[in-house]
C-alpha cells in the first residue's frame, strides 16, 4: 500500500472531509454560542479535486444569524489549503431539532 492509497483520493485534490469538519468547528451560532458541528447543523461534506460541497441547515428557517453563519462557514473552508471552490447547500430536511446536538453537549445543556 502506498502513502497515496492510505490517505484516500481526496488528498491530491484538497482537504479531507475531516479537515473541513475541523475547520467548521470555528464557526459558531452567535445566539447559542456553539459551533455548527456540535450543533448538528452540518449534514454532509464531500471533497472532490479541491471542490468542497457542504450540506447543512440552520436551527430554524428564520434564523437571524443564518447569513452570518453561512458566510463564515464559506470563509473558513476557503482558507484551507487546496480548496478551489466551496458550495454550501442549505437544506431543511431533515429538519433540525435539539436531538442533533452532540450527545455530550446536549446532556450538559439539559436536553
Amino acid at each position: 500500500m502506498t502513502d497515496t492509497a492510505a490517505k484516500g483520493p481526496e488528498r491530491s485534490g484538497g482537504p479531507s472531509p475531516e479537515e473541513v469538519r475541523k475547520a467548521l468547528r470555528q464557526v459558531r451560532d452567535p445566539e447559542i454560542n456553539l459551533n455548527i458541528i456540535d450543533l448538528g447543523l452540518v449534514y454532509d461534506i464531500e471533497v472532490n479535486e479541491g471542490n468542497v460541497d457542504i450540506k447543512m441547515t440552520l436551527t430554524s428557517p428564520g434564523c437571524p444569524a443564518g447569513p452570518e453563519i453561512l458566510s463564515e462557514a464559506e470563509q473558513v473552508v476557503r482558507g484551507l489549503e487546496g480548496v478551489k471552490q466551496v458550495n454550501i447547500d442549505l437544506v431543511w430536511e431533515p429538519y433540525w431539532t435539539p436531538e442533533r446536538i452532540d450527545p455530550k453537549i446536549r446532556a450538559f445543556m439539559g436536553f
